[in-house]
């Protein structure tokens, strides 16, 4: 239940703060008092986007905060402690909108996310008005009162499971469609692609040393060169360095043989003589590899070849080409079965079929059954809204021509259709109703929605649009027994509807320092009868409306008494 309202800086209202009860409350005010911005300013408790335009002039932000009895809603409390927010008996959400920052959401005082007020208010209060009302003339939106009412909500999100598996198993199928109807030159062309890179036989490593190979056989003749040089220069010349490096061993030897103390004996030389000996040997040996074989170059730049164009093709190195190789491979194993798949795959579609059809029938049945429960219940609520002749019928359609259509919420179709007098057929809702006769529908949709609706405070906006006298006085009555199991508020102009108040506030505007305020007045028992007057006889109501104000008043009230 709401038990209080704060509104600053928002539109043209400074500052507002009320306190409400349950019951019936009705908000009673001149036209474009303010009625509006209030509902409003609900709206943004609601979740309802918030525009730096609704800030007051000269002011950086407004503040909108709600607070809710929650004792008895087990469910919202539980919810806030799944959010990590403290659960009291009060709920109070709070909405920031600023004209140079971001907006900000408050939970219970601490910041939260618009998505979680959103979730938090949505069973806490409800607006019925213009808006609203185009959501039950909308056809589109029958199929969803219809389940609603019915409660088959949960049934149908059973069934909406089914089909999303459903529609995952039909796109599957598409795509092996889509693969199978180039599968024949696809085969063709991945079986080129594997033969090609099976014949020329790739290996890890080869290509490297082929590269080292053709570099020697590339530069055989500078090879031959300086090792040539390097022999001749060691050993072969006549003053070769191992020739010299021999007399240098005599010499040092004589050293020695007169002066142990030189550090370096002859003996060190011979280890190195026999180095140098070495190395020259290995030159000569390794000169005699050194063959010139211009076929065996040519081959090996035909290999290199081979492998640069298929690495053009499949990858950057042979490893690259090698792993092209094996998704090829797959690839080709994957079409091979595609026959097999496709059959597997239309054996769980079958299956999957005969499950969402059935729960598509259980669905549609139900629906039947809430469709004949939902047109006594709005047959009766008309009928004790003066509508004695209106017949209301939940139309089913399932295009019987191209068989039975399986969409997202089974294959059903339903609209709502109406005749409001005797002799006129029954016609779609939205194009049969006049302003009166709608505002009499919905509140007769709304008070059999309302049965089985958890929501806690329902607002009613221009419920009286187009009806008065006896009707009015119905519609009263209906929104009194309403308020019985519900917190109602409604925004009225017709006495007739604000008599049967439990609670009545005056919207007004006043100018105070040049700038218009909005205030909302609770009135005494005397000033709502002086405000129901006004409402009966315009700006200056006489006392005799005043009276009859008084005495309608007290009707009610024995009226309600005797009721109860």
């Amino acid at each position: 239940m709401l038990t209080g309202l704060r509104i600053k800086n928002f539109a043209i209202i400074g500052e507002l703060q009320m306190t409400f009860g349950d019951g019936l409350t009705v908000l009673t005010g001149e036209t474009g008092a303010g009625k509006s911005i209030i509902l409003g300013a609900l709206g943004l408790v609601q979740g309802d986007r918030a525009s730096p335009d609704s800030v007051r002039t000269d002011e950086d932000e407004a503040v909108v905060e709600a607070v809710f009895d929650i004792a008895d809603r087990p469910s919202i409390r539980q919810k806030l402690r799944e959010m990590g927010f403290e659960a009291g008996s009060d709920l109070v959400l709070k909405r920031i909108v600023s004209r140079s920052e971001k907006n900000r959401v408050f939970i219970n005082g601490s910041a939260a996310t618009l998505g979680m007020l959103t979730t938090l208010s949505e069973p806490l209060i409800d607006i019925c008005g213009q808006r609203e009302h185009q959501v039950f003339l909308n056809p589109d939106n029958h199929i969803d009162i219809l389940d609603d009412f019915g409660q088959l909500l949960a049934q149908r999100r059973e069934y909406a499971e089914v089909y999303g598996a459903y529609q995952v198993l039909q796109e599957q199928r598409r795509e092996l469609q889509t693969r199978a109807k180039n599968r024949g030159e696809k085969l063709d062309y991945l079986t080129f692609q594997l033969q090609e890179i099976d014949q020329a036989a790739l290996r890890e490593g080869e290509e490297e040393a082929l590269q080292e190979e053709k570099k020697i056989l590339s530069n055989i003749a500078k090879l031959e060169t300086h090792t040539a040089a390097a022999f001749d220069d060691l050993y072969g010349r006549e003053e070769s360095v191992l020739t010299l490096l021999r007399t240098v061993q005599t010499e040092i030897k004589s050293i020695n043989d007169i002066d142990d103390r030189f550090p370096t004996p002859s003996q060190d030389l011979d280890a190195l003589y026999y180095q140098l000996e070495e190395l020259a040997f290995a030159l000569r040996d390794y000169r005699k590899t050194l063959v010139s074989d211009p076929q065996r170059l040519a081959a090996i730049e035909d290999r290199l070849e081979v492998m640069q164009k298929l690495k053009r093709k499949y990858g950057q190195t042979v490893g690259d080409i090698l792993v092209q190789r094996g998704t090829i491979s797959d690839e080709l194993k994957d079409l091979s079965q595609l026959s097999e798949d496709m059959e597997a795959l239309d054996a769980r579609i079958s299956a999957s079929l005969q499950v969402l059809e059935k729960k598509a029938q259980h669905l549609s049945e139900a629906r039947q059954e809430a469709a004949r429960r939902m047109e006594q219940a709005i047959g009766d609520e008309l009928k004790t809204l003066k509508m004695v002749a209106a017949a209301f019928q939940v139309k089913f359609a399932w295009h019987a021509e191209k068989g039975l259509a399986l969409g997202p919420k089974g294959w059903d179709q339903v609209e709502f259709y109406l005749s409001t007098n005797i002799g006129e057929v029954l016609k779609p809702m939205a194009r049969i109703a006049s302003g009166g006769e709608l505002s009499r529908i919905i509140l007769a949709m709304r008070r059999i929605m309302l049965q089985t609706d958890p929501v806690a405070t329902m607002i009613f906006d221009e419920v009286d649009s187009g009806v008065g006298g006896a009707t009015a006085e119905l519609i009263g009555e209906k929104l009194r027994d309403l308020a019985a199991r519900h917190q109602i508020f409604c925004i009225t102009h017709l006495p007739q509807i604000a008599c049967f108040g439990d609670h009545h506030f005056r919207i007004s505007k006043a100018v105070t320092d040049g700038r218009t305020h909005v205030r909302l007045t609770v009135l005494s028992e005397e000033e709502r009868i002086d405000e129901i007057a006004h409402m009966m006889g315009g700006g200056n109501f006489t006392e005799i409306a005043k009276k009859y104000a008084g005495e309608y008043r007290r009707a009610l009230g024995q009226k309600t008494e005797q009721q109860a």
